[in-house]
């Protein structure tokens, strides 16, 4: 058993061997050529005729010693062209291109090429070259050289389609066909395109130059853009600088200027409190200066009154005395508080214009207080000019009162002086009796009412006839003193003195 399974392996194995040996593969891109025995039933006929049969993409059997078997390559393969030609109008043109071609997939092209280049395979290339010359040659020698630039792919189809008879008995197929230049050993094309490149040049000279231009005219705009911009950041800089300068500048004086508002609203305050102070100053001099002043003016002119009508009850020449000298009093009295009122309300008035001043001039400058401390003096001056003033209208307004106080207080002492005369007679003898001592004794007073009249005439700037009157009666009374005392007096000296009485 053992004997016969090695038999029949032995037997499988060359079985394989034989039909490895047998069995042959087309690749795709290969077509197998068997030969060695005559092909029937074929659906084409091909092999019939030929007496080969041909296998593609498929395994066959191949009896060894009876058929031959050989690969023919359908892969594509490339010929160069290089052709020198002739045109129409005889101008020689040098064609380089390039043929792509390869066997046909149909059994027809497959058996033409197996039978041409089977064995010579490698002579495609030579073969191609020569059927597209004869024919590039033909087709150039019939078209001019501006129809080959202006429509080249028409000299492609017609150099395809004048060579596909010649391409499909030799099995081959064009699968592109490109021109890819065109020679000019003359310089024929070179000078067709030199019109038109001058007139491109010319042309693109113009344009250059216009785009020269037009550059130049953007790059002068693009420079006034950027100086005018320059120039507008500079600007905004020198402001932005000139605002951080002057806020600098308010923040160096913030502090001055605040110590200043500050001290200049103290003043302010200042200013008012002095205001006030004044005001309540001058109310408290109101109630307890001038208020009283007036009350005791009112009680010493009350007083001078009832004494005035007391002295006139009493005696008829002591009431003109009484009321001049209480009229004088009350006048001196009331025109002194007056006067002492005003002065204290102008220094009121001054203190307070002073404060007032001294406040302006702290808050504004040493100017300003030099100037409040003129206006104080000035003011001060003009109080006290007020108070001379009011002093001379009250002599000027009440002459009398004033004369009359001055005579009722130096009344005794004229009187002495006026009787003076008659304390150096020895002896006086009076013919009139009673009515002549009353004469004389007027006589004696005269002289103390001629001064009065003096005094009153020099005040209002009169010329003093009562004076006159009053040195003569002094001048009688003298020469009656120095000379002998008469022991008689006549009649006409009596009429004489009273005469001299009541001129005076």
């Amino acid at each position: 058993m053992a004997f016969i399974g090695g038999l029949v392996v032995g037997v499988l194995l060359v079985l394989i061997l034989v039909f490895k040996a047998m069995w042959r593969v087309a690749e795709p891109n290969e077509a197998l050529i068997i030969s060695g025995l005559r092909e029937h039933g074929t659906p084409d006929g091909v092999q019939e005729s030929l007496g080969f049969r041909i296998v593609t993409g498929k395994g066959t059997l191949v009896l060894p010693g009876v058929q031959q078997v050989r690969r023919l390559s359908l892969d594509l393969r490339e010929a160069e062209l290089a052709i020198d030609c002739v045109t129409h109008q005889g101008i020689p043109l040098g064609i380089r291109g390039v043929v792509i071609f390869k066997v046909g997939d149909d059994f027809t092209s497959i058996a033409n090429a197996a039978r041409r280049f089977l064995d010579q395979q490698d002579q495609m290339e030579n073969r191609v070259h020569n059927v597209f010359a004869g024919h590039l040659r033909a087709i150039v020698g019939n078209m001019t050289v501006e129809e080959m630039i202006r429509d080249r792919e028409k000299l492609t189809h017609l150099t395809r389609e004048s060579s596909g008879v010649e391409m499909e008995k030799l099995g081959l197929i064009v699968d592109s066909l490109q021109i890819q230049e065109i020679e000019d050993p003359t310089g024929y094309i070179e000078n067709l395109g030199r019109p038109h490149a001058a007139a491109v040049a010319s042309q693109a000279r113009i344009a250059q130059a216009h785009a020269d231009r037009e550059a130049t005219e953007n790059e002068q705009r693009a420079d006034a853009l950027k100086a005018e911009a320059r120039r507008e950041s500079q600007i905004k800089q020198a402001g932005y600088q000139a605002e951080i300068d002057q806020a600098s500048a308010l923040a160096q004086q913030a502090g001055p200027l605040s110590e200043a508002q500050a001290k200049q609203e103290v003043v302010v305050q200042e200013t008012k409190v002095a205001e006030l102070e004044a005001q309540r100053e001058e109310q408290r001099l109101q109630a307890t200066v001038r208020k009283p002043a007036d009350a005791k003016a009112y009680e010493q002119v009350t007083l001078s009154k009832a004494e005035r009508d007391a002295r006139i009850a009493q005696a008829e020449a002591q009431r003109q005395e009484t009321e001049l000298a209480a009229a004088g009093n009350a006048e001196r009295v009331r025109l002194q508080a007056s006067a002492e009122a005003e002065h204290v309300r102008v220094e009121a008035m001054a203190k307070a214009d002073a404060t007032k001043a001294i406040g302006q001039a702290e808050a504004s400058a040493t100017s300003a207080k030099g100037l409040a401390e003129g206006e104080a003096v000035r003011a001060k001056g003009m109080a006290e000019a007020e108070a001379i003033k009011a002093k001379a209208d009250a002599l000027a307004e009440n002459q009398d009162a004033v004369i009359g106080q001055q005579l009722a207080e130096n009344w005794p002492a004229i009187v002495e002086a006026a009787a003076k005369p008659f304390g150096g007679i020895d002896q006086l003898i009076v013919l009139n009796g009673a009515q002549g001592l009353s004469d004389a004794l007027a006589q004696a007073l005269s002289q103390g009412v001629a001064g009065l009249q003096m005094a009153r005439s020099l005040l209002s700037g009169g010329s003093g006839g009562g004076g006159k009157g009053g040195n003569g009666g002094n001048n009688a009374n003298a020469a009656g003193h120095n000379g002998a005392a008469p022991k008689e007096v006549p009649a006409e000296t009596s009429a004489a003195t009273t005469g001299s009485n009541d001129s005076a």
